[in-house]
């Protein structure tokens, strides 16, 4: 079963996560990414859907043309657990590969 971190767990993790952070409204974690046109921001948002559906833990976000703006949270804990950092370090790879 899946915990909610602690914020000591939570802070450490974010150490590790260049450019995401806190959510000042929710407990959740977010990073912004821009991309040289709409075909990259979508092909980035393609290469996240197939990890975050194997890992069953889906991220919330929002496309404008070459802009992706990601938010995670685990809904199921009402805040932060492992499954967002992983999830997060997964999408800093990918984004890592595109650029």
């Amino acid at each position: 079963m899946v915990e909610r971190l602690k914020p000591e767990d939570r802070a450490a993790g974010l150490n590790d996560l260049p450019g995401w952070h806190m959510c000042e409204d929710r407990e959740a974690i977010s990073k912004s990414f821009k991309f040289h046109n709409f075909r990259e921001a979508f092909a980035f948002m393609t290469q996240i859907a197939l990890v975050a559906e194997k890992m069953n833990h889906h991220p919330e976000w929002f496309n404008v043309y070459r802009s992706v703006d990601i938010t995670l949270s685990t809904h199921d804990v009402g805040g932060l657990s492992k499954l967002d950092l992983q999830l997060a370090a997964d999408i800093d790879k990918i984004a890592g590969k595109m650029q």
